[in-house]
């Protein structure tokens, strides 16, 4: 029997499911996934300054110190491909584990200060929906109404950035600006969901629905609708399996239902399935043969 705490838990994790299905189809199709990798992991650096210098764990100030480290591995992406002759999968590497080792040290600080020990920020690193308060949960169902809210805001602009950059400027829209508000709200949704999914899982969120509704259909809008309800269903049930089994992190459990629904869709999608190319290329065979 689901009690009044773990209904609401459930409800913000289908909430935020939802809100990566959203904001990682966009991030999926403008080839930003391993992007939103590296900030993903810069955000245990911001957590963890922000406990060092308030000595509060706040769900909003260690929010605000996961976006300010988080924007800038982002910023330091686009500053060494622009500036040096190194590669973005080089740059996102050295960003992101640059950015997640010196979260590792701050974290050792936190947990050999005297409030380590009550600080739960190790709970960032994997997830864990059970420790989210009411004050938590509330932040996650602002956070994942703004992000749902101002993607459907700029859906037309970011489908024509996305598939038509050149068409886009040539009607002067402010692409840059555009991709700047998809950054910002890609570095949203991984800080809103870090606590539920952990800072090493999150981009796993962004990127399995996105790749999982793929497989089924070509159609951006079919192909959002669907990310989001694989995200939304991985949430709910990754958190339930989660809370039934007590000690198991959130983030691992939900990130492992997203990658099975992915292997099942892999297998039977009928466009671009194993098992449909299978059935195909019998009936070619067969019908060579005849």
């Amino acid at each position: 029997m689901l009690t009044g705490n773990i209904l609401w838990i459930l409800l913000g994790t289908m909430l935020l499911g939802v809100a990566t299905g959203i904001t990682g189809t966009f991030s999926f199709l403008q080839k930003q996934s391993l992007v939103g990798d590296a900030a993903a992991h810069a955000a245990l650096p911001g957590i963890a300054l922000a406990f060092l210098i308030t000595g509060q764990k706040d769900l909003p100030i260690l929010m605000i110190g996961a976006a300010m480290t988080a924007a800038l591995s982002v910023y330091c992406i686009q500053w060494i491909v622009t500036y040096s002759k190194l590669q973005a999968d080089t740059a996102i590497g050295l960003v992101l584990s640059v950015f997640f080792g010196i979260g590792i040290v701050l974290l050792t600080i936190v947990n050999r200060s005297p409030l380590g020990n009550q600080s739960g920020l190790n709970d960032f690193i994997f997830g864990k929906a059970a420790a989210m308060t009411r004050a938590d949960l509330t932040w996650l169902f602002i956070s994942a109404a703004i992000i749902i809210v101002v993607s459907i805001c700029f859906y037309k602009e970011w489908k024509l950035m996305i598939f038509d950059p050149v068409y886009a400027k040539g009607i002067g829209l402010p692409v840059e600006a555009l991709k700047a508000v998809l950054t910002s709200l890609i570095v949203l949704t991984i800080v809103t969901g870090i606590q539920a999914v952990g800072v090493i899982l999150m981009s796993a969120l962004l990127i399995i629905p996105a790749a999982t509704a793929k497989l089924w259909t070509k159609r951006l809008s079919t192909m959002l609708l669907l990310s989001a309800f694989i995200g939304g269903m991985s949430g709910v049930f990754g958190t339930l399996i989660s809370s039934v089994r007590t000690g198991l992190s959130t983030g691992p459990i939900i990130v492992l239902f997203a990658a099975v629904l992915f292997f099942l869709s892999y297998i039977i999608s009928p466009s671009t399935g194993q098992l449909s190319k299978y059935i195909r290329k019998k009936k070619f065979r067969v019908s060579s043969y005849d």
